[in-house]
């Protein structure tokens, strides 16, 4: 009688679900080129599985996560989620990392009806193919550098060089700033595209210096961040300013190269000084379990999941039209701030910061109203 007892008491203690699990499926590059950020994404996607299921999961349904490696690599990612369709009967999607990934599965995602927020890509052209089914979650590539620019403006840097790593993302911020150079009066004295995996930037740094410019923007991930800051330190010569689109903002980035981090400009989509509701108790969280501090990417993956979620419960149903339909006219917020998107997809209220490093810390510079410093600039050190 007692031992009956202990086990009524503990199923009545265990969540109760009236239907099978809701089943969602994604790809993270586990290995491959990616592997840095979307080590920050899977992390987040595992906490918000672990933090919906003990609110009682989605509509009486607990949720389970299938994660599988995509190495990065755009082939396998079409075939792992034409697999998760096909195979695994997943009842819903979320995008991998990169512009490039995401592209290379939105055709089968888009033939099949699954809504796909994209907590890792911002290439604009993924908006301008005509898909209905696809929501950006954050600023797009083109204008991840307008900030920066807009301070190099006022702080007479008029002669810029642009390289650029020749994938979908790195290509779009390099056109991008290249735009909104020539709208702000700046000179853009190098415009050059690189092979993706180049790790030797000697040359390409003797070349802008020999054009004499005052700063370098690098528009590429974390290893061409790494690289050309190290080559630029190697070959002798300090510009004013250098900004590198993506890579900076993760604390390796200043782990890798110590004192060479220093001033570093990028631009990032989330910051936990930022006062935005559920922000801190997300850092927390994340640093309590992984002990380690939250990317702006391990921040719009758990955003992503929490517009899904929104968009879920908002529309009562797991139907997929009808998610899309939401998430189309849906104006809510996440932990990285305001979500809301235009006719296309595109996400249109979203406000990205420019973060520099100082005194190895990051501190946001722009814009104005978020600032927690200053900006600083190597004014008279480029030669």
């Amino acid at each position: 009688m007692k031992m009956l007892l202990m086990i009524i008491v503990l199923l009545f203690s265990l969540p109760a679900y009236a239907a099978p699990p809701l089943i969602i499926g994604v790809t993270q590059g586990f290995s491959g080129k990616y592997a840095e950020m979307s080590a920050m994404q899977i992390k987040s996607l595992r906490l918000w599985e672990e933090d919906v299921n003990a609110r009682g999961g989605m509509l009486g349904r607990k949720v389970n996560l299938i994660i599988y490696d995509d190495k990065g690599d755009p082939q396998v990612a079409r075939q792992l989620y034409q697999q998760m369709i096909n195979r695994d009967r997943v009842d819903l999607l979320l995008a991998p990392y990169s512009s490039e990934l995401t592209e290379a599965v939105a055709d089968i995602t888009e033939k099949n009806r699954y809504p796909l927020i994209t907590s890792g890509a911002s290439a604009d052209h993924i908006w301008q193919k005509g898909h209905q089914y696809i929501f950006g979650l954050y600023t797009v590539a083109s204008r991840y550098a307008v900030g920066f620019l807009e301070m190099a403006v006022r702080h007479n840097l008029n002669d810029i060089a642009i390289i650029s790593s020749n994938d979908n993302f790195s290509q779009s911020v390099a056109r991008g700033a290249s735009q909104w150079s020539e709208r702000f009066g700046i000179k853009i004295s190098t415009y050059l595209e690189f092979e993706k995996g180049t790790n030797d930037f000697a040359g390409i740094i003797r070349q802008i210096r020999s054009k004499g410019a005052k700063a370098v923007m690098v528009c590429g991930h974390f290893d061409e961040a790494v690289a050309v800051r190290t080559a630029i330190r190697k070959s002798g010569w300090q510009p004013h300013a250098y900004y590198a689109s993506v890579g900076p903002v993760l604390s390796s980035y200043q782990s890798n190269l110590g004192r060479m981090s220093e001033l570093t400009f990028t631009t990032s989509q989330w910051e936990p000084s930022r006062k935005i509701p559920g922000a801190e108790k997300f850092y927390n969280s994340f640093r309590n379990t992984y002990k380690t501090a939250p990317s702006y990417q391990a921040a719009n993956a758990y955003a992503a999941c929490q517009v899904l979620e929104k968009a879920i419960r908002k529309s009562n149903s797991f139907d997929r039209v009808k998610i899309r339909d939401t998430l189309s006219s849906m104006s809510t917020t996440s932990i990285i701030g305001m979500y809301g998107v235009d006719r296309h997809g595109r996400q249109s209220r979203h406000v990205s910061m420019i973060i520099q490093w100082q005194n190895g810390k990051k501190e946001i510079v722009w814009p104005v109203a978020y600032r927690t410093a200053r900006p600083v600039f190597q004014v008279g050190s480029a030669k």
